[in-house]
């Protein structure tokens, strides 16, 4: 047990510039309008993930704002939205949001985290009674490959817009 500890601690302290690994095509449905996110469409341009925390969620509400304020500074970059909740769910929570915002960034919806699963985010984080995966970003680059990832330690752990910023640049050179 102490080894699988261990292990957890060292995937959720260390963020990592990965060796550009090609991510598995990713398709999401919009749970806040009808729009589909489809990877494989998007190559040529960076794709952030940003792996929301299931249920109620204030951080997530203040994260999203955030990045919503400030993604038209990033040129080439497609923010995407991703919360694990139903989509009766999800659309309560962004009610929260602004309804114009809503229209650029929907928020997707990755049905039982199947999604953040299949991309390693790990799961056991304790929150609203529940057990959920980490919040999590990740950078895919414009040839479809995962170059970065920041997994947090709680849901107040969260990589901010100009951490990511900056991780853009260093990739853009």
């Amino acid at each position: 047990m102490p080894t699988k500890l261990f292990l957890l601690f060292l995937i959720l302290c260390f963020q990592t510039n990965l060796k550009a690994q090609q991510v598995a095509n990713i398709k999401l449905q919009s749970a806040t309008d009808d729009r589909q996110f489809n990877l494989a469409k998007e190559k040529g341009k960076f794709v952030v993930l940003h792996f929301l925390l299931k249920t109620e969620c204030p951080y997530c509400i203040r994260h999203t704002q955030d990045y919503f304020k400030k993604a038209g500074t990033l040129k080439n970059v497609l923010q995407v939205f991703i919360k694990p909740d139903t989509e009766l769910e999800i659309r309560s929570w962004s009610g929260k949001l602004n309804t114009d915002d809503l229209k650029k960034f929907p928020i997707y919806r990755d049905p039982d985290a199947k999604l953040a699963k299949q991309l390693n985010i790990p799961d056991g984080y304790k929150f609203h009674n529940q057990i959920v995966h980490y919040p999590a970003t990740i950078v895919i680059n414009p040839k479809g490959k995962e170059v970065y990832r920041y997994i947090g330690k709680n849901n107040a752990d969260r990589l901010s817009f100009e951490q990511l910023s900056a991780k853009i640049d260093e990739f853009s050179k």
